[in-house]
């Protein structure tokens, strides 16, 4: 019973004590459980990568699309990557499981149109990890992806841990031809200082901006400064969780150059997405 107190007080945070109580033992053996079968799923590559396509906002033609990880378990079915990557996280699968996403990623953009850049989460842990950019060039030359077609997409957190390391991280991407995006665009403390430091060629605004346009007029006001900032800087803005027209119709009036989300294509797995990309291109040679 101590033990499966002291186990919850470190899950909880520093500084926390727990008292026992029976359901705690449910808790621990399931969150064990969910380690092994983490472990297991690793081992045997049971992640699958889905892509969400992202489009044009004056043309909307594709451009690319985000790949996004998901884990299908022979016993529990679909687990969200909210759900496990924090566990991945605590075990240190992270990387293991980001370098696979990778992998797969760049095979199937070799089957897309030329055109079309596929977009890859990597995670702090990866960032840190000091070897980013091998990783990248070997998934690159196993799958004959040109880099240009590649874009890695980092978040604020990657980047507070270790500002030097991270930078170093990033010039070495860059170095190859890659294309660094910074995801969440507008939700941490120091935005504004990482485009002047690090090499960025692509802010995304948050979701959480755009659920709320074209009502909301702190909303409004954030995303305009933020497409207004991506013009002055001459980077890409890319706007995240399209869902109706009114959104489209204000992100496309105030300079966002793509967009993604449900009102175009919800997250679809590899065979999907790559008919979505030949039909379009097909019409597109017809035209």
């Amino acid at each position: 019973q101590v033990d499966v107190a002291l186990y919850h007080a470190k899950h909880e945070g520093r500084g926390r004590y727990s008292f026992f109580d029976p359901s705690l033992t449910e808790t621990l053996r399931e969150r064990r459980q969910m380690e092994q079968d983490l472990r297991r799923a690793c081992m045997r590559e049971e992640f699958e990568v889905h892509f969400q396509p992202v489009l044009d906002t004056k043309t909307r033609k594709f451009t690319g699309a985000e790949a996004l990880v998901r884990w299908h378990s022979p016993d529990r079915g679909e687990v969200g990557p909210t759900i496990f990557i924090p566990v991945a996280e605590e075990l240190g699968l992270v990387s293991q499981i980001g370098a696979l996403v990778l992998e797969k990623a760049c095979e199937q953009a070799i089957t897309w149109p030329d055109h079309i850049v596929v977009a890859v989460n990597v995670s702090p842990v990866q960032m840190m990890g000091g070897r980013l950019a091998s990783n990248i060039a070997q998934a690159l030359h196993r799958t004959g992806l040109a880099p240009h077609r590649l874009e890695i997409e980092i978040t604020e957190t990657a980047l507070v841990a270790d500002d030097e390391l991270a930078l170093k991280a990033l010039l070495e991407v860059r170095a190859l031809g890659v294309k660094i995006s910074l995801d969440d665009f507008g939700t941490g403390y120091s935005s504004l200082s990482y485009l002047h430091r690090f090499p960025i060629d692509r802010i995304k605004i948050d979701r959480s901006f755009v659920n709320q346009l074209p009502h909301d007029l702190g909303s409004a006001s954030i995303v305009r400064a933020i497409a207004q900032l991506g013009e002055s800087l001459k980077l890409e803005v890319t706007a995240e969780g399209i869902e109706t027209d009114d959104q489209f119709d204000y992100i496309a009036e105030h300079g966002c150059g793509n967009m993604q989300g449900y009102l175009f294509s919800k997250a679809v797995d590899e065979e999907s997405v790559r008919k979505l990309f030949a039909d379009e291109d097909a019409c597109r040679s017809a035209a």
